[in-house]
This record gives structure tokens, sequence and C-alpha cells, in this order.
């Protein structure tokens, strides 16, 4: 009785294999083939006026990191670059932690709710993304400008006797991508407490816990899966921004997406671009790999 059904089994796994072949040969080449149309330009030098020619060089590789001295062809790092890549990862990193802190008081509020309630919340959570990115963008723009609702409010209030200068600063770019992936962040968070069982709660709280001894060993515990996929969410976007950098950050505060498309474009550099993007694909892949190894250290324990 075990051979039939063992073959079965088979069978029923070959089918499943061969209803999915279509999809995982349009995945394949929808994302192989870009991926590695972008590599193969990473390795070509660039074109007198645009685009890439033969031969097969490194260059552009070597000056995501070290630039070569006009006058003695010595090395030095890349400083314009390395401080790019570092702003990037720290905002990144930063809107993250932001995000966390203010999506955890309000997913939970959220997931503690009547069922009817609890709705209509989830439903104003997702209104921003009705909304193009580029126009919730401008709208902080005209919040935090030195003309802007922020500013000319706490003037009239007498709290500060001159603008408060924001717009095109890291910290306008922060507060940005924080307004921006807020929802991502949120909505993994209730997906979590959600499944939270109330009871442990009353448990802890019987045996004399804390609350920072509850929040610490018992709900941030269980919904560790929630803050990893808000964590991820958040912050591999967050990582490759475009608009919210080009609209608050200006031409100074540059991210790595910005300064991609200014290699493919006012720069003419095509492989340095190519491998400016593919080094981002490998902080984004280091990043998902350790908060996996995370997850899964959390879930052993």
């Amino acid at each position: 009785m075990a051979e039939p059904r063992d073959q079965l089994q088979v069978q029923a796994d070959r089918r499943s294999w061969l209803l999915v072949t279509p999809a995982l040969i349009v995945l394949l080449v929808a994302a192989s083939g870009p991926l590695l149309i972008v590599l193969y330009y990473s390795f070509l030098t660039p074109g007198a006026y645009s685009g890439v020619t033969r031969p097969f060089t490194t260059k552009a590789w070597e000056s995501i990191f070290v630039t070569r001295d006009i006058f003695d062809d010595t090395l030095q790092w890349a400083d314009a670059h390395l401080t790019i890549f570092w702003r990037s990862v720290k905002l990144s990193v930063l809107t993250t932690i932001i995000t966390f802190l203010l999506g955890l008081p309000t997913a939970w509020f959220i997931a503690t709710r009547s069922p009817a309630a609890r709705t209509i919340w989830l439903f104003l959570i997702t209104i921003p993304f009705w909304t193009n990115l580029l126009i919730r963008t401008i709208a902080i723009n005209q919040i935090i400008r030195n003309e802007g609702i922020m500013n000319t409010l706490l003037l009239k209030l007498g709290v500060i006797s001159q603008p408060i200068r924001l717009l095109y600063t890291d910290t306008a770019v922060l507060i940005g991508m924080a307004y921006v992936y807020l929802p991502m962040m949120v909505l993994p968070l209730f997906a979590a407490i959600d499944r939270f069982d109330m009871r442990l709660l009353e448990a802890a709280y019987d045996l004399y816990a804390s609350r920072l001894a509850v929040l610490r060993r018992i709900v941030l515990p269980i919904i560790r899966p929630g803050i990893v996929a808000g964590s991820i969410l958040v912050f591999v976007p967050s990582l490759g921004a475009y608009v919210t950098p080009s609209v608050l950050g200006g031409g100074k505060n540059m991210m790595i997406g910005n300064f991609i498309e200014l290699q493919f474009g006012q720069g003419k550099n095509w492989p340095l671009g190519a491998a400016l993007s593919m080094m981002l694909l490998l902080i984004v892949a280091l990043a998902l790999a350790v908060y996996v190894r995370a997850m899964d250290r959390g879930a052993r324990s």
C-alpha cells in the first residue's frame, strides 16, 4: 500500500511543478534578464556621449570606492560616493526605527478595538496608498518649508522667533520617508498583534511582571514576525528611495537612488550607474539575510 501512495505523491508533485513552471519562467526572464544586462553594463567602458562600449573593465566597480588622482595617478577614497552610501543606509535605518516606534502603538491600538472600529481604522491607514507618492511628498514639502504650515503656526503662537530650516536637509528626508512608509510598518504589526493571545498579558500581570517586562519578554518575542516583515517593507524601499530625497533633500542630500539616476542621466556614465545598482542590490540582499537570520534565531529560541 505504501508504494502506490508514494507514486501518487510523486505524480502530484510533478503536476504541481508543471503548473508552476510557466510562472517560474516568466519570473526568471523578467527578473533575471534585466539584472544580467545591468551586471554586463557594469563591466564595460562609458561611451563618448552616453551608453557603453568595449573593452571590458572593472573601473566602474573600482570607482565606487576609490578614485585616481589626475596628477600622480594615486588611489584615494571616493569620499563623495561613500558619503552617499552612508547617508542612504543611515536614513533607511532611522526611518525603520521611527516607523517602528510610531507603528507599534498604532497597530496595538487598532488591534484592540472592536471589529467595526478596527475596520474603520484600517481603512484610514490605507488611504495614503490612494495618493501618488510624489503628491504626498510635495504635501510634506508644503508643511515643513520656511513659509509652510508648521513654521507659520509656530511663529503665530510665539514658540519660535524665526522659521526652522528643515527643507533640503537630512531631517526633511527622514520626516518624508517616515511619513511615506509608516503604513507599511503598521499593517504587518497589526497582523501579528491581531493573533496575539491577550490572556498571556493577564497571566504575566498575575505573576507581578512589570509593564516593561511584559513588553520585552512576552509581546515583542511573539510579534517578532510582524516586526521583521515591517522592517523589511520599510528598509528596502527606503534604501532605494528616489522621489522623497529629490523633493525634500535637494541636490546636496542625494541618496543612492538619486546618484544612480544622475549617472544614467547627466553623468553619462552608464557603467558606474550599473555598478552602483548592483551594489544597492547586494546591500538589500545582505539586509534581508540579516533579517531572516534574526527571525530564524528568534523562532528557535
